[in-house]
């Protein structure tokens, strides 16, 4: 079994209309997917219930959206574990290391690492591999800086007994797991 798993939050086409540099973002989710499909790493999707939007938009984006043995998972809040069965199934599968992705920054993301830390999971920030809504002109910070300042945040930040790393989609590998 696998001691990674790749979590892709919120990457729904309702959510990502707006948002920042958002293909370039897929394709790195996608790719990093892919690579944790062929590794045999966990790949989790957790979406965010959205109940005034069409069903269709409330899907994951088709170019990053789960294959057959991914699991997929809603939650009504911005902590990815809270109510969602994520940790349960993170102890399952013996994982002691999450890599997140999605959206929003500071936000969905935001509240999942911290969350993931305090549950004991060593961390992988893709710095690449998340995004949020574009800001109005004007605005106090632009999508970029607040993608800038999360990466900046989580290079420094530091939880007894965790490895957190912050490192562009590019540079992971996932190691093959080892079978019988």
């Amino acid at each position: 079994m696998h001691d990674t798993a790749l979590l892709v939050i919120d990457m729904q086409d309702a959510l990502l209309n707006d948002a920042h540099d958002v293909e370039a973002c897929l394709l790195e989710v996608g790719r990093l997917a892919e690579q944790a499909r062929s590794a045999g790493a966990a790949v989790v999707y957790v979406r965010q219930r959205l109940d005034d939007v069409p069903a269709d938009l409330a899907d994951v984006h088709p170019a990053v959206a789960p294959r057959p043995g991914d699991v997929v998972l809603d939650k009504d809040s911005a902590d990815s574990f809270l109510g969602t069965g994520l940790a349960e199934l993170l102890h399952e599968r013996a994982v002691r290391q999450v890599i997140v992705t999605g959206f929003a920054t500071e936000y969905c993301v935001d509240s999942t690492n911290r969350a993931a830390l305090s549950r004991g999971y060593d961390l992988v920030v893709v710095s690449d591999g998340h995004t949020t809504p574009e800001r109005p002109p004007g605005a106090a910070l632009t999508a970029a800086q607040v993608i800038a300042h999360h990466n900046a945040t989580f290079s420094a930040i530091q939880y007894a007994g965790r490895s957190i790393t912050v490192t562009p989609a590019a540079e992971i590998r996932f190691a093959a797991t080892l079978t019988g």
